[in-house]
């Protein structure tokens, strides 16, 4: 088959910092070839824009039935991703269809691939009034929290934020205009820390376009990159989407505040804590788009934290 990347996909992989970026691009075609021959499928076509750390395909298998053919680099932790998918079970989250989340797939050289239920992935919530998308996402977000496995090892948002805050304390010491917010991000993460409530299997990377439209439920969240902690990690990322919307208002600051007290009480969550790690993920994240070269990403990202 003809194959052509999309452009979001080597663009992010050109910004990763990881080792074997670009080498694993070069061999996306010939593996995308292995496992669609090893699987009996056939390739209705490449999902564009699709995702930052994985290539999507949309395609039919032997019997005819659609499904979503996902291949993601090591550091993307996709055996992680299918142990999570593997224990919600297609509950509030899309469903495994190759296997039961022992990493092994369903033929040699099969790590980093996943089989996925056909979702509709051109209706997100984030197509909803941003009221109604809110709810919906964060109703979804709730049926993730659960459990983890017995067993089944998965990063712990302590380890996740302790490789982050790492990479911040260097960004601060070479950027002095992001260090007052970096400190006050690491302060807010160390408090956090120091008493956390229960922990619970995350999603780890929530946000609305991650909630797409399905046949069984109305909505279920794909692209978990699953971590184990307090549920206000997850909810922090949803608190800024839209965050150019946020930035345009003349009200974003009170906006925010309000969406903040709005989704740790629709949760039961306690409003600070969801406060606290709003700040640190927001910090991160615009931290590590100046350091990569977007500007205008870590610009909105700033302001938004700056507000919190």
């Amino acid at each position: 088959m003809a194959f052509e990347p999309p452009q979001r996909l080597v663009r992010a992989l050109g910004e990763t910092e990881r080792n074997g970026a670009a080498d694993w691009l070069v061999k996306l075609p010939e593996l995308v070839q292995q496992v669609v021959g090893l699987r009996e499928l056939t390739v209705e076509r490449v999902q564009a824009p699709g995702g930052r750390s994985s290539l999507v395909v949309l395609v039919r298998q032997a019997d005819g039935t659609p499904a979503v053919l996902k291949l993601a680099p090591p550091w993307a932790r996709p055996e992680s991703e299918r142990a999570a998918l593997a224990h919600w079970g297609g509950f509030g989250a899309v469903q495994l269809l190759d296997g039961d989340g022992d990493g092994d797939g369903d033929g040699d050289g099969d790590e980093g691939v996943l089989l996925l239920e056909r979702l509709h992935p051109e209706m997100s919530v984030r197509s909803l009034p941003e009221a109604k998308a809110l709810l919906e996402a964060a109703g979804t977000l709730r049926r993730l929290w659960v459990e983890p496995p017995a067993g089944q090892v998965f990063e712990s948002v302590a380890e996740r934020t302790g490789r982050q805050a790492e990479a911040m304390r260097t960004s601060a010491t070479a950027d002095a205009e992001v260090a007052p917010l970096v400190d006050a991000a690491l302060a807010a993460r160390e408090e956090l820390l120091a008493s956390a409530p229960q922990a619970r299997l995350l999603h780890g990377t929530f946000r609305q376009s991650k909630v797409l439209a399905g046949e069984r439920m109305p909505w279920l969240a794909v692209g978990p990159d699953p971590v184990v902690g307090e549920c206000a990690f997850d909810l922090a990322r949803l608190v800024r989407d839209r965050v150019e919307d946020l930035i345009a208002s003349p009200s974003g600051a009170s906006i925010t505040r309000r969406r903040v007290k709005r989704l740790a009480e629709s949760l039961e969550l306690d409003q600070e804590r969801l406060r606290g790690w709003t700040l640190f993920r927001a910090v991160e994240s615009g931290v590590r788009a100046r350091r990569v070269g977007r500007p205008q990403d870590a610009e909105l990202l700033l302001e938004f934290a700056g507000w919190l």
